[in-house]
């Protein structure tokens, strides 16, 4: 009988059931042979007992299954990091729970063989049955370089597979080589151990193999002699980044109008169609306006990862990380730290994972604590709808859109602000210990594939539509019942001057006296200063779910007022109550208040699970939370009051 193993997202791998384990360096290819090996099936979790997160998959040759495991990439098994030290663990069998791997799968960059050849000794060292895939051979032989692979494999001992992995070439034969990985022989004389020795050994076995390195990318260089100069590579990414959001309004805009045009007809199909008020409500006022609400800017998202997909799959974004080293080591930090950075653009949980790539806890920490700053995709949607209130579309400054700009303002807040944070608490912890070397390979300039890149956008779009599907969804029908409750007869609406006999009317009275809007009054004390009234209120505690709700809410609240035009109820709310009463609600200083109470609030309980469970405190979620909810207050009131003297 099998007992069964999981790996940490629950999938199930049998006892039985060979695993195989991929180790190489950053950008050796390694993902793409692991894509192709396991048809993009891969399961992620962590570790027993840490946090550092386990990829796993299961490749099919014939009726037998293979278990895949990528292990965190590295340079060498000298670990200066919880990711590399997690390697070595699995390597040499200290890990609880979890066994050495059955046999190894080593990924060496052909372009880099004489540095890869160093991490290839130290591998085999293990002990273990190996094959070493040797990737991007087409890249090699196309820069004039040369390698006999068969004549490397008889120099290491172990066999030798040519694979170009986004190409699909040598795929099958690596597979058929998984069905006989018994075979795979350990090396009779594991490499030596010395630095020297092995230094000696890698120039032995490039010897025998008749290898001769890639001449350097004639168009790799001479573009870096601009990208990465410190001046007009700065400039140049300045540049890109206010091309990237101008291209996100203008060539997103009229996709976005075309969804909102079809969300609008659904409203209209439903009010026609649907008789029971209550079920109407639901259909029209919560799913199409609150969640259509936001489906309404998958043009944008799409458009975002679309953009990051081709200026990573280029090689871009290395050049950025190596100039944005200068700044983070005026942080105090260093460049590992920005790729932690980066990748919170996408979504502030992936980035405070990867600080486990950095060594010092308190790096980590610090970062932790920018991360959340960071603009990730989740605002976009409220970026987009406030800046629509705020900014006319056809409204430019020079060249370029006012929508753009003000959008790339956000984004560069956002980064600023993260720096800063970064510093103090680098400067509240010990600046005092020396910064660790940063290896950043600087991949040639290269055209992604297209199916690279359009995995890379469905991946992240993806992730947005399964929020929407659940997260959102929920919480959109709890705002309904909210919104709707509690029940009104109709001698009370006519008590209170309302005419039953308007469906319009009625709607706006009952969301004016629902228990959502007693709870947005409960909290005006809070955010009066800064103009909001009940309903943003509403929208603004919502978002703590997640930030796309607060697109759901008022989406909901101007559907109901609404149902025809929602966007023009928006534009025209007033406030019902109090001094203001009568007044515009989405007046220039709220829309600024809020775009910069969002660019500072941490309003995702993802983001705060996952602080704590890096941390393994509480501690340090209730910091974030605490500093980030005051700074985001203080920071709106401000932008308000600077706001109101500029307008008038």
């Amino acid at each position: 009988m099998s007992i069964p193993c999981h790996d940490g997202d629950g999938g199930v791998v049998a006892a039985g059931v060979p695993r195989i384990a991929l180790v190489g360096a950053p950008n050796a290819g390694k993902t793409s042979i692991f894509n192709a090996l396991t048809g993009l099936r891969g399961k992620t979790g962590n570790y027993p007992g840490v946090t550092v997160s386990r990829f796993m998959g299961t490749c099919r040759v014939g009726p037998d299954r293979y278990a895949i495991e990528d292990l965190p990439g590295t340079y060498g098994l000298e670990p200066v990091s919880p990711d590399e030290q997690i390697l070595v663990d699995v390597l040499d069998g200290r890990l609880d729970g979890v066994d050495r791997p059955d046999a190894l799968l080593v990924v060496v960059d052909a372009t880099t063989l004489r540095r890869s050849l160093g991490f290839v000794a130290q591998v085999l060292g293990r002990g273990l049955p190996a094959c070493v895939v040797v990737t991007f051979t087409d890249e090699l032989a196309r820069r004039q370089g040369a390698l006999d692979v068969d004549a490397l494999g008889q120099a290491l001992g172990v066999p030798i597979l040519p694979v170009v992995g986004h190409r699909g070439y040598g795929v099958t034969e690596l597979r058929e080589a998984l069905a006989d990985w018994q075979a795979w022989p350990v090396p009779v004389l594991a490499p030596p151990v010395d630095a020297v020795e092995r230094d000696a050994w890698v120039e032995s076995v490039l010897a025998f193999a008749g290898y001769r390195a890639a001449e350097r990318h004639r168009v790799t260089r001479r573009v870096d002699a601009v990208l990465l100069h410190p001046l007009w590579g700065t400039v140049v990414f300045f540049a890109v980044m206010v091309l990237f959001f101008q291209t996100l309004f203008t060539l997103a805009a009229p996709l976005q109008d075309a969804v909102e045009a079809g969300f609008g007809q659904l409203a209209a199909l439903v009010a026609e169609h649907v008789d029971n008020r209550w079920l109407g409500s639901l259909l029209g006022d919560a799913l199409i306006g609150g969640v259509g609400g936001v489906l309404v800017f998958v043009p944008q998202i799409m458009l975002l990862f679309l953009l990051v997909a081709l200026l990573e799959g280029v090689g871009y974004m290395s050049r950025a990380a190596f100039l944005m080293d200068r700044v983070m080591a005026r942080a105090g930090l260093e460049g590992r730290a920005f790729v932690a950075l980066l990748s919170s653009f996408a979504c502030a949980v992936p980035g405070i994972m990867a600080t486990r790539t950095l060594p010092s806890a308190r790096d980590r920490i610090a970062t932790m604590m920018a991360a959340p700053l960071i603009t990730c995709s989740a605002r976009l949607p409220v970026y987009v709808l406030l800046i629509g209130l705020l900014v006319d579309r056809s409204a430019r400054i020079g060249p370029f859109g006012a929508q753009g700009l003000v959008m790339f303002g956000l984004y560069l807040l956002g980064a600023v602000s993260a720096m800063l944070a970064a510093w103090v608490f680098k400067k509240l912890g010990d600046r005092r210990g020396a910064l660790m070397p940063f290896y950043l390979e600087m991949p040639p300039y290269r055209l992604p594939s297209p199916r690279s890149v359009l995995i890379a956008v469905w991946s992240a779009s993806s992730s947005f539509l399964r929020k929407c599907s659940t997260i959102i969804v929920a919480t959109t029908i709890v705002l309904w019942l909210l919104l709707n409750l509690p029940l009104h007869t109709a001698a009370q609406l006519g008590g209170a001057g309302v005419d039953t006999g308007d469906p319009a009317a009625v709607s706006a009275y009952t969301v004016d006296h629902s228990y959502a809007a007693g709870l947005g009054r409960l909290v005006s004390p809070v955010f009066d200063p800064l103009g909001f009234d009940w309903r943003i209120n509403v929208g603004v505690l919502s978002a703590q779910s997640a930030r796309e709700t607060f697109v759901a809410t008022l989406g909901q609240v101007a559907a109901a007022e609404d149902p025809e035009d929602p966007a023009a109820a928006l534009r025209t709310m007033t406030y019902p109550d109090g001094p203001r009463a009568g007044q515009r609600v989405f007046t220039p200083p709220t829309v600024a208040a809020l775009l910069v109470y969002f660019a500072y609030a941490l309003q995702c309980m993802a983001t705060v699970g996952v602080i704590r469970r890096e941390t393994g405190t509480w501690r340090w979620p209730a910091i974030a939370f605490a500093y980030l909810t005051v700074t985001a207050w203080l920071m709106a009131y401000l932008a308000r009051t600077v706001t109101g003297l500029v307008t008038g």
